[in-house]
């Protein structure tokens, strides 16, 4: 590497939010995008990983962030989360444009002498909707570019859409599933008529989670359920799988997204979905 003007040389190796030239250079991707693909659809989604230097930079950066805002909860609610409007904060950037989402925000941002004051979201109006689907109004969500992505290929971007309302919710998940839900997450996969890897496949790309040291038997998952159970769960998702549709068209995209289980979720309470999108 180098001799394209592209090396470590070239791209100096920073702090804070990385740039893209520093992932494509410093944190090459460890995955491809079957294996991603293979991870989401295998039902453990801790699988999906940062890469490690990657996760030792943010780790810095998390100290910095929480000595001015307090705490990580706060950055989002104070700074990061663009309610109902695009995000202009990336510096990862998305070939995604969109539009008509210009409506005001939720609250005003809070002064720079009080941004370490916890705040909480205020109470959702009567009127929101009792969960999050495709006609949810925008002003109840923001979608960002992760700032610190998983070891994605260079091709395909990881997005994330929080959402004030509700992605798990009775009204979606059968009590049937609930256990099953709460253990897994949701996933689905759009812009492909092939089905997705299927996870007997997981095996063969273990391999790429070696310096994780994850095999199959510290896998955390569901026993497979009923083709009954499976409809239920596919159902639960819908309505996150029909929000992604219409955002990436399928003509144009391929995507696997994920909600996490309340288990690996790093915000209780405020929910967000995982769209790794790759432009066909």
């Amino acid at each position: 590497m180098g001799g394209d003007g592209s090396g470590p040389s070239v791209v100096p190796l920073g702090t804070g939010l990385p740039t893209r030239d520093e992932l494509l250079v410093h944190y090459p991707a460890k995955f491809t995008w079957t294996q991603l693909k293979t991870f989401v659809n295998s039902g453990d989604l801790g699988l999906l990983k940062r890469d490690r230097k990657l996760q030792k930079r943010y780790d810095v950066w998390a100290i910095g962030i929480k000595e001015r805002y307090g705490s990580i909860v706060n950055y989002l609610m104070n700074f990061r989360l663009q309610w109902g409007k695009p995000d202009t904060l990336s510096l990862l950037g998305s070939a995604v444009q969109d539009s008509g989402i210009s409506t005001p925000p939720v609250f005003e941002r809070i002064s720079t002498d009080e941004l370490a004051v916890p705040r909480a979201l205020p109470p959702l109006p009567a009127d929101a909707p009792a969960y999050f689907s495709e006609s949810t109004p925008p002003q109840y969500i923001s979608i960002i570019q992760n700032d610190w992505p998983y070891s994605v290929p260079p091709e395909v971007e990881h997005t994330l859409i929080w959402t004030r309302i509700p992605i798990f919710h009775p009204a979606l998940v059968a009590e049937s599933v609930r256990a099953r839900v709460e253990l897994d997450g949701l996933w689905g996969f759009t812009g492909n008529t092939s089905p997705p890897p299927s996870p007997s496949n997981l095996p063969a790309c273990l391999p790429a989670l070696a310096e994780w040291g994850m095999t199959l038997d510290k896998m955390v998952k569901s026993e497979k359920g009923t083709a009954e159970e499976d409809e239920l769960v596919r159902l639960a998702g819908l309505p996150v799988h029909n929000f992604v549709r219409s955002r990436w068209v399928e003509e144009e995209w391929e995507t696997a997204w994920f909600v996490n289980p309340p288990r690996l979720q790093s915000v209780p309470g405020l929910a967000h979905v995982h769209v790794f999108a790759r432009h066909k």
